[in-house]
């Protein structure tokens, strides 16, 4: 982005910011153009959808009285761990002072923005009637603060939103103006996006083991397993964007990030799979309240097997990926297609792990002990989609504008 004369106000430097930003976002190529028309179609096909199920209500979808949340929450449980996982870009940059990855990790910044909008888009599918959203207003409604988890979880990831958003408006508009940030403006906030990137998803964990009535969710390595599964989904969809932006734009010095987080990746997936095994031995070797709902998950029960390939793929992508990642040569330019493989390996593993794999069986049997199985609807596939490309449009908006400081970065 160009400079400005150094005295010229904010008054109006700003608006020029904002005008600069909105043209780097919509000016590109042709690829560019199709990209985003696809992602358009697709999001206005997912508002159809949701507007029908306004209308119709949540007849709609496949969601029952026994099981309550569905594919909208699995995806919103999802989307917090992600936004979670850009914080293994910002630990590096500021606490240990990476020099290589301090120059982009406003990727990682931008990847929690737009992960905290699918978040909070998914969970206004799911509320039916939007509209009653004003009942948790405090004043004009009852917030329940803080009795009631969920206002916890508001909370923390209204907060985190506009952590990120101060950090890389901040940094982006010091980079406009061609001026060297201040630190005192952001590192303060910098600090406080790691300890709130944690808080997101073990409030959203408590959320779940909170709950006395699903014994599925009842377990202290629900918040750790979350986090680690977090710090795994996150870095491998900031390596492939990192490559993409590579092969795209030709921006160099990205291999040290890329590197980084692989190893990063190396370890935390390990972890996940640790913490996995481990709730197994739990469950199947001595048994307890929650078997049931276990047993559903990984073998089916009583002929209900709806869940069971969703189980078993995941297992066998977060395996899979675990090898591909401890490989040596998965570091090497020329096995880079393998790198972007187990990256996407290891993400649609947490996302069913953590989503359907996690969410469903906690319904499981009902607390009446009936086995109400439940598969995503027509309706509700078209809904998830329509978020998912409006987010990816957000990410992709945001890292068209913050190009210029990853090709220039600033002294900061």
């Amino acid at each position: 982005m160009s400079s400005i004369p150094a005295k010229e106000s904010h008054t109006t430097s700003y608006p020029k910011f904002i005008g600069r930003s909105l043209w780097l976002a919509t000016e590109g190529s042709f690829a560019f153009y199709a990209w985003m028309t696809m992602l358009t179609a697709l999001f206005l096909v997912g508002a159809n959808a949701w507007a029908n199920q306004v209308a119709g209500g949540m007849i709609g979808t496949n969601m029952t009285d026994q099981v309550s949340w569905g594919l909208y929450i699995a995806n919103f449980t999802f989307m917090v761990g992600l936004a979670a996982g850009g914080v293994m870009m910002v630990i590096p940059a500021y606490l240990y002072h990476d020099r290589k990855m301090h120059d982009v990790v406003i990727i990682g910044e931008l990847l929690a923005i737009a992960a905290i909008v699918m978040c909070l888009m998914f969970v206004v599918a799911d509320l039916g009637r939007p509209d009653r959203f004003w009942h948790m207003i405090p004043v004009i409604g009852k917030f329940n603060f803080p009795i009631s988890m969920l206002t916890w979880d508001v909370i923390v990831l209204n907060v985190y939103l506009l952590l990120n958003l101060h950090v890389c408006g901040y940094l982006l508009y010091m980079r406009y103006l061609g001026r060297k940030p201040n630190p005192t403006w952001y590192i303060p906030v910098v600090m406080l996006s790691i300890v709130w990137a944690i808080s997101i998803h073990t409030v959203t964990a408590f959320l779940y083991c909170g709950l006395g009535g699903r014994p599925f969710w009842n377990t202290a390595l629900l918040a750790p397993r979350f986090l680690a599964s977090a710090f795994v989904s996150g870095p491998a969809f900031i390596i492939v964007s990192l490559i993409l932006i590579k092969k795209l734009t030709g921006i160099g010095g990205l291999d040290g990030p890329i590197a980084t987080l692989t190893k990063i990746i190396r370890v935390t997936i390990l972890i996940n799979l640790l913490m996995v095994a481990s709730e197994l031995f739990t469950e199947f070797y001595t048994g307890g309240s929650h078997v049931s709902a276990a047993k559903y998950l990984f073998f089916g029960l009583h002929g209900k097997t709806a869940l069971v390939p969703w189980t078993w793929t995941a297992i066998g992508l977060n395996v899979t990926a675990a090898l591909l990642f401890l490989w040596p040569g998965t570091l090497r330019f020329r096995w880079r297609p393998l790198l972007v493989a187990a990256c996407c390996m290891a993400f649609v593993g947490a996302w069913i792990e953590k989503g359907m794999g996690l969410i469903i069986p906690g319904f499981v049997p009902s607390t009446l002990h009936e086995i109400v199985e439940y598969v995503p609807s027509q309706l509700e596939w078209k809904v998830t989609v329509g978020i998912w490309a409006f987010g990816l449009m957000v990410f992709t908006i945001a890292i068209k504008t913050a190009l210029p400081t990853l090709k220039h970065p600033a002294e900061h």
